[in-house]
């Protein structure tokens, strides 16, 4: 696994400037200088495209229980491990370690497909002993990035949730939700289903280096009104909120309050584990000059270390600058309008599905 660079020019579409290698790897490749010239040579050399490769997984189970404190749901799931749209800052990262492959171009290129994840979940909340909760999609990676067109397994998903009745709520950077606006929209009007739209930003250059395949800022924004005006509750996220990088917070949550959203939350940006180094490369590579001065700032909020995984402060940070964002936050929401809770869903309508097939007397 090398951590050579990959040309700030041959990076479109990308996030990630290397293959990192990963914590559990016990050997790690860099390149070096051998005085004939042959970093500068294999720099201007031309590079194939990245290509994206997926991968099918058969799972055992689809449902991940949670009781983190700081957490809004306690059940979340998630189609596909790794995710294309390559967003730098992404928390998720690091689970492609546990694949052997690095959080860094890997996480974005070499995607794993849960192609039984409908069958499992229909299992699963048919259980005699099962009793809903309120279930997350797409909490660690983006349920309609860009291979859901083609494999729709988030879209199975759903099926599965309206077939039961039972209540969730997703988010996306992604217009891909609006194919499936036919199941959605009659669990909205039951009150089972949400939909929150992250916007990190408004800027479209920056947009397209922090998160180089998803939707453009003003795509979002017409999402939420496709959503809203056909019935959904929707909510915006503005996450992560990351210093001296994306200040327009304020313009961002009245865009999307016209847009149609009516609650809002955000985080600080989170650097656990392979995240910290992928982002400060991405920091030299585009903003060299005021680099220092972001990790500066993050550390700031972080207790003076990179990240800190405290169940009290992972999600906003603490000291000044976490203090200032959340005041920023809030003052502006409460002149907008916003709630700040999520949206309550429906937990009485649930009926266990039948097995796969079955037709339903009523």
């Amino acid at each position: 696994m090398t951590d050579a660079f990959i040309p700030l020019h041959a990076l479109k579409g990308r996030g990630a400037a290397t293959r990192i290698a990963h914590r559990f790897e016990r050997d790690a490749r860099s390149a070096f200088d051998d005085g004939w010239g042959t970093l500068e040579e294999g720099a201007a050399e031309p590079l194939a495209p990245l290509q994206t490769h997926v991968r099918f997984e058969d799972v055992k189970s689809v449902l991940s229980d949670n009781d983190s404190p700081d957490i809004p749901f306690d059940r979340s799931l998630n189609p596909y491990r790794g995710c294309e749209h390559g967003c730098i800052y992404c928390f998720a990262r690091p689970t492609h370690s546990y694949l052997n492959l690095s959080p860094g171009l890997d996480f974005e290129t070499q995607l794993i497909a849960k192609r039984n994840i409908a069958e499992v979940l229909r299992a699963e909340i048919g259980k005699k002993n099962y009793r809903p909760s309120h279930i997350a999609i797409g909490t660690a990676t983006d349920c309609y990035q860009p291979i859901e067109r083609e494999l729709r397994l988030t879209r199975s998903v759903i099926e599965v949730l309206k077939e039961a009745r039972h209540p969730f709520g997703l988010v996306t950077k992604s217009s891909a939700v609006e194919q499936d606006l036919d199941l959605i929209v009659p669990m909205a009007a039951d009150r089972l289903a949400a939909v929150y739209v992250t916007i990190t930003t408004l800027d479209a250059e920056l947009s397209r280096k922090l998160e180089p395949r998803a939707a453009a800022p003003h795509r979002r924004l017409r999402t939420l009104r496709t959503l809203a005006d056909a019935g959904v509750p929707v909510g915006v996220s503005v996450a992560p909120q990351i210093p001296f990088v994306n200040e327009d917070m304020e313009q961002v949550l009245e865009a999307a309050w016209d847009a149609g959203a009516r609650c809002a939350f955000y985080t600080v940006v989170r650097l656990p584990w392979e995240v910290a180094p992928l982002f400060k490369e991405w920091l030299e590579l585009h903003y060299p000059q005021r680099a220092d001065r972001i990790m500066a700032r993050i550390r700031d909020m972080r207790g003076g270390k990179d990240y800190d995984a405290d169940f009290a402060t992972r999600m906003k940070g603490s000291g000044l600058w976490a203090d200032l964002i959340r005041q920023r936050f809030e003052k502006a929401t409460n002149r907008i309008g916003f709630n700040r809770q999520r949206i309550a869903l429906d937990l009485g309508a649930f009926s266990p599905p039948g097995a796969p097939g079955q037709g339903s007397l009523f």
